[in-house]
């Protein structure tokens, strides 16, 4: 019997192996292509890093506070300072993290999901379905993404989910639009024809011809809108209709800094403020970086 599975096993660890060389290889190739995109990404995974691991690391409870140091500029105990009822912003902005990433990725996700295979769709099918499918779009993309999204979340109320639906839905044109000028091209490959002079059914020819051709644009997609939608939720919670309080984001955190008089003290806008710049910044760059390495026109030039 360990005869016959040693070559089993021999052949999943060898498989295994090349998986990781193929990995390690092309994380290599995007690095040496691309430095400044590889140590943006490298910040944005320490981003995620310290969201996921935030009630860890965080010195203190977002929520507690010590009535001792109310409104406290930077020192020893509080390295970013406290807020007007005494509360870590150090803590706050840590914890802010993971309620911010939490409902961007969630909002790119699933917009940015749902509008490809409605571009996918339209695209392949055309007709009456893609013209009146681009007609919808048209339409979202009309309002300013802000604007939409403020007015679902203050038509659905405020809320955790309500927020992801918000920008969820303001993700869906450009995921649509994108993905079905991908398809526009594929469907009219040799290969597709092929397919489908062989019988294939519409169902077999999308997903398994046209979709996975599809990935690198989405993903170049999911990395770029990311930024975008972390700017619309600190919007969103700068002007109330996010996610309601005490849950910390850096947008409600913002808003919460013009409590503290006419003019707020700068650390309770600085910290939340630089974080929000960081992130989208390294996201940013990162799906440039993703851009140039899955793109083949680009890679002559990268």
């Amino acid at each position: 019997m360990s005869d016959i599975t040693a070559p089993v096993d021999d052949i999943e660890a060898v498989t295994q192996s090349g998986w990781w060389r193929r990995t390690g290889g092309a994380l290599r190739t995007f690095v040496k292509r691309s430095p400044l995109s590889a140590f943006w990404g490298v910040i944005a995974a320490l981003i995620v890093i310290m969201a996921l691991s935030a009630p860890l690391i965080a010195p203190y409870s977002p929520l507690k506070s010590d009535f001792r140091s109310m409104t406290k500029e930077p020192y020893e105990k509080h390295l970013f300072g406290t807020d007007q009822i005494g509360r870590d912003t150090l803590s706050r902005v840590i914890h802010g993290s993971r309620a911010s990433l939490t409902v961007a990725a969630s909002a790119v996700v699933l917009g940015t999901t749902f509008g490809a295979f409605w571009g996918l769709a339209c695209g392949y099918f055309g007709g009456r379905f893609d013209l009146y499918s681009q007609r919808i779009m048209e339409f979202l993309q009309s309002f300013p993404d802000l604007i939409l999204a403020m007015a679902i979340s203050m038509a659905l109320g405020a809320g955790f989910g309500t927020v992801i639906v918000a920008i969820a839905i303001t993700r869906i044109p450009f995921g649509g639009r994108v993905i079905r000028a991908v398809v526009l091209s594929l469907k009219e490959m040799s290969y597709v024809e092929a397919a489908r002079g062989l019988g294939a059914s519409h169902t077999r020819m999308m997903m398994r011809h046209i979709l996975p051709q599809c990935v690198a644009p989405y993903l170049i997609l999911a990395t770029t809108h990311l930024g975008v939608a972390i700017i619309i939720e600190a919007s969103l919670g700068f002007l109330g209709v996010g996610i309601p309080p005490p849950t910390p984001t850096w947008g409600n955190m913002l808003a919460d800094s013009l409590n503290a008089g006419l003019v707020p003290p700068w650390w309770l806008v600085l910290f939340p403020g630089g974080a929000i710049t960081l992130t989208v910044l390294s996201f940013n760059l990162l799906g440039d970086g993703i851009r140039d390495a899955l793109d083949p026109r680009l890679r002559g030039a990268a």
